[in-house]
């Protein structure tokens, strides 16, 4: 291959974060042409503000900068990065070129982490916002699906191990209540971002201090303005030449919490699957398996699981960055950043398109929920019936006995491939000759209060957090 053509996108590997599972809102987020426009946007808005607070910058330049935001000459940009071995000094000088009355005043007094790290707290906002809407917009399906669900009574499951029933509905408010906590910290981290603002070489602003002729008010003006021109209200109170490290270890913290919710409700419902009980929504062309035509795989679940995984082991880089950064600043970070922080959001946006599309088409198999719920019944139902049996004047300790021989009998039958008889065995047992075994079988009771709870949650904290949260991502259309 002639090493001077441009490389095919198929001989070139591309990050299938981008290409095939994250929406194209976040993708257009991180996109080149978003973060490099924002740049100037950086220089724009530092000369405007220098220019308001004396500096010899003309009208004529800064409408010059305003008219040359876009479009951005990326070969140009290319050129100057391969001889200059600096992005942000090739971005400034494709932007001078386009702006030769302005070129003289761009980036005054600014090191490249004015126009870096105030872009990538700019991107971590917006990220952050379309994130919390994604959240808003699952939370609410799912919310649905629960108050549908709320009296479908099922197996509870401990230790992976038969329990005392609930019900799908209720087990659909774990769910929730997960994302609830996630939705508050995403918005916790979305409040507490602030701009770096205008601190100079190593943060103590002296370059500013040097163009405003030792005025520091007008140097904390600058700062304020720049932050809010920026769309933050103020700007962090000090920093190095980057702004904390421990920012970004917060914020892919909060997208990991995300991560964690996802994971935990596809493991539940690819345990669904498995038991007959819940199916993600399967198309009418849709391949299970290459091999097994019957297949009907949870293959969404799966692959948000895996993101997820994906996404939690992204925390550790994040930590390590900021734990690592020397005295003012130490360049490791701009790799890893580089690849944390974009993959961070699409991963997480990857996996509630994928959640919002499964909790819009969950499928719920009440045959089967009653089935396997009707197979452990008998001893759900031991408590209640050794109750009744005690009412009725029997001995509680000699019931217990004969309850504990019965229900190993029945075990080690159904271990044999028999179907339970326990309820047949007591039947026999003159010691519960009083009890109403029909009644003592009835499901709906012994899921306590899980129906009530479903409606009580999702008319209160649910309804309550939908309402703090008004915005709703647009619809994703999944393309694999």
């Amino acid at each position: 291959m002639n090493s001077q053509q441009p490389p095919d996108s198929h001989n070139v590997w591309e990050n299938p974060l981008a290409t095939r599972y994250a929406s194209a809102e976040m993708a257009s987020i991180w996109s080149d042409n978003h973060r490099y426009r924002l740049w100037r946007q950086m220089w724009l808005a530092l000369a405007e503000a220098e220019a308001k607070l004396g500096l010899p910058i003309s009208q004529e330049q800064l409408e010059e900068m305003r008219a040359h935001l876009e479009p951005i000459d990326f070969v140009k940009a290319a050129e100057y990065e391969k001889q200059t071995r600096h992005d942000v000094f090739a971005h400034l000088h494709t932007f001078g070129d386009a702006c030769p009355k302005a070129r003289s005043i761009l980036h005054l007094g600014a090191t490249s982490a004015f126009v870096t790290d105030n872009t990538d707290l700019i991107l971590i906002r917006e990220s952050l916002e379309l994130i919390a809407a994604r959240l808003a917009v699952v939370i609410e399906r799912l919310a649905q699906k629960a108050l549908a669900t709320r009296d479908i009574v099922c197996l509870g499951l401990t230790h992976l191990q038969p329990a005392q029933p609930t019900t799908i509905g209720k087990r659909i408010c774990l769910w929730i209540h997960d994302l609830i906590i996630d939705l508050e910290d995403i918005d916790h981290r979305r409040r507490l971002l602030r701009a770096r603002g205008v601190k100079g070489t190593t943060g103590t602003q002296a370059s500013f201090l040097e163009l405003f002729a030792g005025d520091h008010a007008k140097v904390r003006a600058l700062d304020e303005m720049v932050s809010q021109a920026l769309g933050f209200s103020a700007s962090y109170d000090v920093t190095g030449q980057t702004y904390t490290r421990k920012i970004d270890s917060q914020v892919v913290s909060a997208v990991s919490g995300i991560a964690e919710s996802t994971h935990k409700a596809g493991n539940d419902l690819r345990l669904s699957a498995s038991f007959g009980e819940l199916e993600e929504p399967f198309e009418a062309d849709q391949v299970g398996s290459s091999a097994m035509p019957y297949k009907r795989n949870p293959m969404r679940a799966e692959r948000m699981c895996g993101l997820a995984r994906f996404v939690m082991g992204l925390t550790a880089t994040a930590a390590q960055t900021a734990a690592v950064q020397w005295f003012e600043r130490t360049l490791d970070d701009s790799a890893p950043r580089r690849l944390v922080l974009p993959q961070a959001f699409l991963a997480t946006d990857a996996q509630l398109v994928i959640y919002a599309n499964i909790a819009a088409g969950l499928v719920v198999l009440p045959g089967a929920i009653a089935a396997n719920l009707a197979k452990q019944l008998p001893f759900l139902a031991s408590e209640r019936i050794l109750m009744a049996a005690a009412k009725a004047g029997g001995d509680r300790q000699e019931l217990h006995e004969s309850m504990r021989r019965h229900s190993h009998a029945a075990t080690a039958g159904i271990r044999q491939g028999s179907p339970n008889d326990l309820v047949a065995r007591l039947a026999a047992d003159p010691l519960f000759a009083a009890v109403d075994f029909q009644d003592a079988l009835e499901s709906r009771g012994l899921a306590g209060r899980a129906s009530a709870q479903v409606e009580e949650f999702i008319s209160g904290p649910v309804q309550a957090a939908l309402a703090a949260h008004p915005l709703r991502a647009s619809e994703s259309v999944l393309r694999v």
